[in-house]
């Protein structure tokens, strides 16, 4: 399963792998060739624009290098922390820097090199996912700053699905609008990527992946392709997650816009951020939190609900797609930590074969289905850093190594 590019006798080279959110940003260094990758360093730095953050590194071995409150007002302080983590630990130099892009938009559905034209048409598509895009540009550019010297790849979460068949691809609007490029673009695609990868080499016919965390999404795989995922346009849509909406009536936007004289800041503040887990229960977008409250409260009691429940629907509808299903896994950080998430969404799907075993699930001990179940189900992490790891590695120029 390695890139296009990558053989035997191929030399190493370091990739800086980054990989931003809207108030974080995650890091991995990696040794990549010869078909193995090994990760040197990794971490994060959280809580980015606050007052007090927390930057943590992991070395080799997993083990805590760096566990320390800090103030990161932007992404660049954060790109210098982690410049100076790199330096302090004395590990090799990065030969090239690859980030995950949330959104490129239609012009940009592969993973490349970027260049002044590539920077350019992600400023263009900001506009498809601005929740995202601003922070990973601002990460390439600083980045670009501190390591000028550097080649420097972009790693889109929409490439994995840019191969989607018509009839889940095309939205059911007016065709002029269709040549504009909206369309269903699909996302957590490096996560997606990454469990394709795991399961190498007998990946299953009929894959389901649901991708759990603040954000959510599920994609369903045939023969190790995308074929239908919950997200469309933008990381807005499809199942209920932290604090974004998923799928609405359309006829809600339009009533917020007449009645209530909602313009489309107000709408995208709506629907990206106060809507969701956060909107139903009217506490956290945390689900760590929510179960805390869960007992004594009945608005979080029903957000850990219908969560389960869009969930559940969404992975009905992929079985649907796939005319049955082999396996189903669950990643994210809600998917791989919670489960009593996973048994609440797999509850109500035993018609098609889908029973956990208590035990195994409480412990995430593969497989967590029971083994007369007719699927099997799994928990996997989600490797994106890595992913992007090995992209980097096939696009980046032989004469950095």
């Amino acid at each position: 399963m390695a890139p296009p590019g990558m053989s035997d006798a191929a030399p190493q080279v370091c990739v800086l792998a980054l990989n931003s959110g809207s108030s974080s940003l995650k890091f991995g260094l990696y040794r990549v060739g010869s078909r193995r990758i090994d990760v040197l360093l990794s971490g994060e730095a959280g809580s980015i624009g606050d007052p007090i953050g927390q930057f943590e590194a992991r070395d080799a071995g997993g083990e805590t290098v760096v566990a320390e409150a800090a103030s990161f007002p932007s992404q660049r302080e954060a790109i210098i922390r982690i410049e100076k983590c790199l330096a302090d630990t004395n590990v090799p130099a990065p030969n090239i820097i690859g980030h995950r892009i949330v959104h490129g938009g239609p012009m940009l559905r592969e993973h490349c090199l970027i260049d002044a034209s590539v920077l350019g048409l992600l400023d263009a598509a900001s506009v498809f996912a601005p929740l995202h895009t601003a922070a990973a540009l601002s990460v390439v550019r600083f980045a670009g700053e501190r390591y000028p010297t550097l080649p420097q790849v972009a790693c889109f979460d929409t490439t994995f699905h840019a191969a989607m068949p018509d009839v889940a691809r095309i939205l059911p609007i007016a065709r002029d609008l269709q040549s504009e490029g909206i369309q269903r673009y699909g996302f957590h695609g490096l996560s997606c990527e990454s469990i394709v990868h795991q399961l190498a080499p007998d990946v299953p016919d009929r894959l389901i992946i649901a991708h759990l965390g603040n954000g959510a999404s599920v994609t369903a795989v045939k023969g190790g392709k995308s074929i239908d995922t919950s997200m469309g346009l933008t990381p807005t849509g499809g199942v209920i997650m932290g604090s974004r909406s998923g799928d609405l009536d359309p006829g809600v936007l339009v009533y917020l816009m007449r009645a209530k004289r909602y313009d489309a800041a107000m709408v995208e503040e709506l629907v990206d951020r106060r809507s969701g887990l956060l909107g139903i229960s009217g506490l956290s977008s945390d689900m760590r939190r929510l179960h805390h409250a869960a007992p004594s409260d009945r608005d979080v009691r029903l957000a850990i609900q219908m969560f389960c429940y869009s969930v559940r629907k969404q992975i009905a509808a992929m079985i649907a797609v796939l005319d049955g299903v082999d396996v189903v896994v669950f990643t994210g950080g809600i998917g791989e930590h919670d489960d009593a998430v996973r048994a609440a969404i797999c509850s109500g799907l035993s018609w098609i074969g889908l029973r956990l075993d208590d035990a195994r699930n409480r412990s995430a001990t593969n497989p967590i289905s029971d083994p007369t179940a007719g699927a099997a189900v799994l928990v996997l992490p989600s490797d994106e850093d890595e992913q992007i790891a090995r992209h980097a590695w096939a696009l980046a120029p032989r004469a950095v190594s």
